[in-house]
């Protein structure tokens, strides 16, 4: 068995949305929910819903439009209510959180009717419970967090707990296995689960794209568009384009000589293995002089993600403040999607505020800090700067 405790994330704000359907949910389950036995059709049959209740779950075979929203807030015991509930509670509160109030009920309710849609298609017998929606949002979470951590726990010899990244703990475990592959309990609308997962994670992806949800450099969308940046990259290299010169690299016959370009790359060549070289020494201080003598031969100059990091620090710590903005600016350029990127924000944020006196670029810096950090005291850092640029 595993089972999902808690994730890496907290939300900035109260998700009162989400808190809210939860409660709901919670009292209409109580209002409803009458485990009894009836005769039909000369046999004892159990019931979970009260007689009154029964119209509102959604019967594929007579479907009322109404059904494709009341079934989703109907459940059939307390394991039920409960798991729906803290799934819910566990990938809602940041969903809530980044789509605001208002989107995230429209969300949530787009997701139980499509889910309710998925399972009509398919099936046959009645159906009730949030699970369709909680889906919607459990892959709207893989969408906008995919970079967060879920610690889950495990018992099947042994107890234990390890931790998995979100992207991989709901594509494999709770879509593939628990609805493709281990579809074994009765009863139980793995369709409806699957349509609700489809329409959470394709509705996500759409309102990044489109910029309804604003993109945070670590969510999936962005994910996808730094991987097509890396392909085109390498086609083009592999096309001849040389990243170091900014142009196609020159064909040349064995019968020619041309030493021109490989004398202009040879001096940045040597400086990239010097910056290496030290950094691999812990020599932070001469990897970062290296690294100025380097824009002195091409300002636009990156180094790989960690150097480049590495080297802003150094500058950062020597007080070289508008070298290590620059270095920082370069870093979040090229490796945005960086998942402490939030933290570079910040640094950036206080080096522009406190020593170079840029206000509107040090707020811009501060508000994506904001949106990306997860650290209570890294927050209160960031709002505790913002306020004190409005003085």
């Amino acid at each position: 068995m595993i089972l999902p405790v808690r994730t890496s994330i907290s939300p900035r704000k109260t998700p009162y949305a989400n808190y809210a359907l939860i409660i709901i949910n919670t009292l209409i389950f109580f209002a409803t929910y009458h485990p009894h036995y009836a005769q039909m059709g000369g046999f004892v049959v159990r019931h979970t819903l009260r007689h009154w209740a029964e119209p509102f779950m959604l019967t594929p075979a007579q479907p009322h439009v109404w059904q494709f929203v009341s079934y989703a807030f109907l459940h059939g015991g307390l394991a039920h209510i409960i798991g729906n509930m803290f799934f819910l509670y566990l990938f809602g509160n940041n969903v809530n959180d980044r789509l605001g109030t208002g989107w995230y009920i429209c969300f949530y309710l787009a997701g139980a009717v499509l889910s309710g849609i998925g399972h009509t298609l398919v099936n046959s017998n009645p159906v009730l419970g949030a699970s369709g929606a909680v889906a919607a949002v459990t892959g709207a979470y893989l969408v906008l967090f995919p970079k967060t951590i879920v610690t889950v726990v495990y018992w099947f010899i042994f107890i234990g707990t390890m931790d998995v990244p979100a992207l991989y703990f709901i594509a494999f475990k709770l879509i593939f296995i628990d609805n493709v592959i281990a579809r074994y309990t009765p009863n139980v609308a793995y369709d409806a689960h699957l349509a609700g997962y489809a329409c959470g994670i394709a509705a996500a992806l759409a309102m990044l794209a489109t910029g309804l949800a604003g993109a945070d450099g670590s969510d999936l969308w962005s994910m996808l568009r730094q991987w097509n940046r890396r392909r085109r990259y390498r086609d083009l290299v592999s096309a001849g384009y040389d990243p170091f010169q900014g142009r196609a690299r020159r064909r040349v016959t064995a019968r020619e000589v041309s030493q021109g370009p490989a004398e202009e790359t040879e001096p940045i060549f040597k400086l990239r293995q010097e910056i290496t070289a030290r950094i691999a020494q812990k020599n932070l201080a001469e990897a970062a002089d290296a690294y100025q003598r380097l824009l002195e031969l091409d300002a636009g100059h990156v180094l790989p993600r960690q150097h480049q990091l590495d080297v802003a620090n150094q500058l950062a710590s020597e007080g070289k403040n508008a070298q290590a903005a620059a270095a920082y600016e370069k870093f979040l350029a090229h490796y945005g999607g960086y998942e402490h990127a939030g933290q570079v924000e910040l640094m950036l944020g206080i080096l522009y505020a406190r020593y170079l006196q840029k206000p509107e670029a040090a707020e811009r810096h501060l508000r994506a800090a904001l949106a990306k950090l997860s650290d209570q005291d890294q927050i209160r850092m960031c709002r505790g700067e913002l306020e004190k640029l409005r003085y």
